[in-house]
């Protein structure tokens, strides 16, 4: 993201406001209160249409990092709380704007992003000063509308700007948000395994009803089965720490054991490292940089005296360490041994043995997390040759297992090899030598296409499922709720989906995650599926982690992500694991959110998003709708087309109160409900279908037998009776349908009359 500073042409002089304070308006038709247009772009302030309020608005044409820029006597903005004003998008919307309090010529603070501007709609933006001006500025003299794009912005227009002095109330209600469903459109299956999480007790499984559970991180790049001992790398002072069981393999076997009794597919990280850890008499920890041989160090363990950090005093990384102080070398072999065992003690996949073997973890930045062991980044080459080492050692052992990889960490581990992450971190980003020896091709594209040659060679798939893991760069992933990083919460996750959302953090690009990531598998490896095996935006406890997880789970369904895995399992007493169940388990009996996506389309889904999906149990449309507003409660409209429903929808809701309820049916009537839904909650509507009264048709009549078939509709269950007299019925068969209808026959030949008939007989 860049900025212009523009001439200092300021005095120091600072306006102070005395006495109460009152709001100040800056634009309302006319520019007020000594207010000044600054602005480095094409500006009309006396613009006819559209306009807000009053008779006039505010056009603005920006190109590159051009702004609209409000201008005025320095002054201390303590006074007042917030900046408001309305922005409309013009006949095209999308413009991606930023914006900033100033201070002689250049910006205070990285600001406010917009969520992309609404076509043909006005819309209210608030502020607060908090998320404008650093803590303890006294002083500012602008605020300024900017482009973020680097791209020259259609036309957008401005209106009612002004700054709010005291507390902004919030509104009581906030704008109807209409939620189109087309349960006839972009219909696709959603992969139950993109629920997954990682680390879950059995328990926490059976309690999410979610199949997929991986082990994975830091710790499990150098786990060795034989002695049951790991080491935790950067995590924890490089410490080789043995688990309380010494049993070979234990630790898998345990967690396998527990995924597996709660119905859920376990993913277990095969070491490809090349080391796995050691450990002293008695089963005693080590570590990579001791103090005792390496001298005092920054920071030393709290549970291990001897184990420091690996940087000196100085603040320079220890380097030339031995790595076997506290590892032993551990290549493909040695982990065919642990292939071996897995399946001598679970069988193979085929027969309910483990299903996926992900290959390590993050192994781009092993010269940061691991860098007592591999201190130089691998390169491309490195990484290719071990997927195919180690995923030829699983097929060996396990024709039907998964091979799952290369579980690349994030942007920069997408587009460059270790090597050349290291490298640039010192030398800057130009002419990476990686890179430069590899055509200049970006690392997992190249990656893909090399292991695509091998299977064409070879006639074997050494990598079956193609994952990365992801976290969203500007401090979503941590625990804070400021009003400024939960708008933001609310904005990021677009960078998952949305092809024109540039990411407002260091990557500065559109980051379109689930679109790249099938992109690149369709082009370089065609028939991968796609998987991110971990990922999380943070604040857990509360009600904003949540709505973001619910938008996240969304998103995966919506996208046709075929795999997910989220890091790790959150408390059960927190609202964002309440959020998991609402799609998986929310009344507690299992019944989940439909497994057939169609078609859900919001006004501003920074603000409001929805998901829909057909349930294939009971044709059930299941409709979430995540509303991210922090205040005020917000009318929801929601038009249905191509659904026949049954007249009421279940209503079920997690909210700050942090618990989910089920609230009174709501009324389906002539394809709409409408229902209103507080601020920051998740609310999901369940809309039986009508059921079509099932029908008996006559079908052949041969060896004695009559045909008929019954029809009705898919994943219901139906009741035939027989009776002899049209009084006394009896039950004849009792089927849920798998398709629309089903033939059964009757005996005809020396049979006394019956007649018979269908009934629909839910459960």
């Amino acid at each position: 993201m860049r900025s212009i500073a523009l001439p200092l042409l300021l005095s120091a002089l600072v306006s102070v406001r005395c006495g109460g304070q009152t709001d100040e308006t800056i634009y309302d038709d006319v520019l007020q209160n000594s207010w000044e247009n600054w602005s480095w772009a094409l500006v009309n302030l006396d613009n006819l249409t559209p306009v807000r309020g009053g008779s006039k608005s505010i056009s603005v044409t920006v190109g590159a990092w051009e702004a609209l820029y409000f201008e005025h006597t320095a002054f201390d903005p303590a006074g007042f709380t917030n900046l408001t004003f309305w922005t409309h998008g013009g006949a095209s919307g999308g413009q991606l704007l930023q914006v900033q309090a100033v201070l002689s010529g250049s910006a205070a603070a990285a600001g406010q992003s917009l969520a992309p501007l609404t076509a043909n709609t006005w819309q209210q933006i608030n502020i607060p000063i908090s998320a404008l001006v650093p803590p303890r500025q006294s002083s500012i003299d602008g605020f300024w509308l900017q482009d973020r794009s680097g791209t020259a912005q259609p036309t957008f227009y401005v209106d009612d700007v002004s700054l709010v002095a005291g507390p902004t109330p919030p509104p009581t209600t906030n704008s109807t948000a209409t939620i189109r469903v087309d349960a006839g459109a972009n219909r696709h299956p959603i992969s139950p395994e993109i629920y997954g999480v990682a680390f879950a007790s059995s328990t926490e499984l059976a309690d999410l009803n979610v199949p997929l559970n991986r082990s994975g991180g830091n710790t499990t790049t150098r786990y060795n089965w034989q002695i049951n001992a790991a080491i935790h790398a950067a995590d924890w002072y490089f410490e080789s720490i043995g688990s309380a069981s010494a049993t070979p393999g234990a630790d898998g076997d345990d967690f396998i054991s527990q995924s597996k009794a709660a119905g859920a597919q376990p993913m277990l990280t095969i070491p490809t490292i090349s080391w796995v850890a050691k450990l002293g008499p008695g089963r005693a920890r080590l570590a990579s940089f001791s103090i005792a041989k390496y001298g005092p160090q920054r920071a030393r363990a709290p549970d291990f005296a001897d184990a420091g950090n690996g940087v000196a005093t100085n603040g320079v990384d220890i380097t030339g360490n031995d790595p076997n102080d506290a590892n032993l070398p551990a290549d493909s072999n040695f982990q065919l041994g642990w292939m071996q065992h897995l399946t001598n003690r679970w069988g193979r996949a085929a027969a309910g043995g483990l299903r996926y073997y992900i290959m390590d973890n993050e192994p781009s930045i092993w010269f940061s997390t691991h860098r007592d062991v591999h201190p130089t980044g691998p390169t491309m080459d490195e990484i290719r040759d071990k997927i195919l080492d180690y995923g030829e050692k699983v097929k060996s052992v396990d024709p039907n297992a998964l091979v799952v990889g290369p579980e690349e960490w994030g942007w920069s581990g997408y587009f460059y090899s270790g090597y050349d992450q290291q490298w640039g971190s010192r030398n800057g980003w130009n002419n990476l030598p990686d890179r430069a020896a590899h055509g200049n091709a970006d690392y997992l594209p190249w990656l893909l296409d090399q292991l695509r040659r091998t299977n064409n060679a070879t006639g074997q798939r050494l990598l079956d499922l193609f994952t990365v893991h992801y976290y969203p760069q500007g401090g979503e992933f941590g625990s804070e709720v400021s009003t400024s990083m939960q708008l933001r919460r609310n904005r990021s996750t677009r960078s998952l989906w949305d092809t024109n959302y540039v990411d407002e953090t260091w990557i500065n690009d559109k980051v379109r995650l689930i679109p790249r990531l099938k992109q690149w598998a369709t082009q370089y490896y065609p028939g991968t599926p796609v998987g991110i095996t971990e990922y999380n935006w943070g604040a857990e406890n509360h009600i904003n982690g949540a709505t973001a997880q619910a938008d996240i789970l969304g998103i995966l369904g919506r996208e046709g992500l075929d795999l997910a895995a989220r890091w790790t399992t959150p408390a059960s007493s927190t609202p964002t694991y309440k959020a998991i169940k609402l799609f998986r388990n929310y009344d507690g009996n299992q019944s989940t959110f439909g497994d057939t996506s169609v078609s859900a389309t919001v006004p501003n889904p920074d603000n409001l998003s929805s998901f829909a999906a057909v349930r294939s149990s009971d044709s059930a449309l299941t409709v979430m709708v995540i509303n991210k507003v922090l205040n005020g409660t917000t009318p929801v409209v929601l038009n249905i087309a191509n659904f026949n429903g049954a007249g009421t929808a279940q209503v079920w809701q997690l909210t700050s109160a942090n618990s989910i309820n089920r609230l009174a049916d709501a009324v389906y009537t002539n394809g709409s409900v409408s229902n209103t839904v507080p601020a920051q909650s998740i609310t999901l509507l369940v809309l039986s279908a009508a059921v079509p009264a099932p029908r008996l048709r006559p079908g052949t009549h041969t060896g004695g037998q009559i045909e008929f078939w019954l029809e009705g509709q898919a994943g219901q269950r139906y009741v035939i009776q027989s009776s002899p007299d049209f009084t006394n019925w009896a039950a004849f068969s009792t089927n849920t349908l798998a398709a629309n209808s089903i033939p059964f026959a009757v005996p005809s030949a020396g049979a006394a009359q019956r007649f018979y008939r269908a009934l629909w007989n839910p459960p």
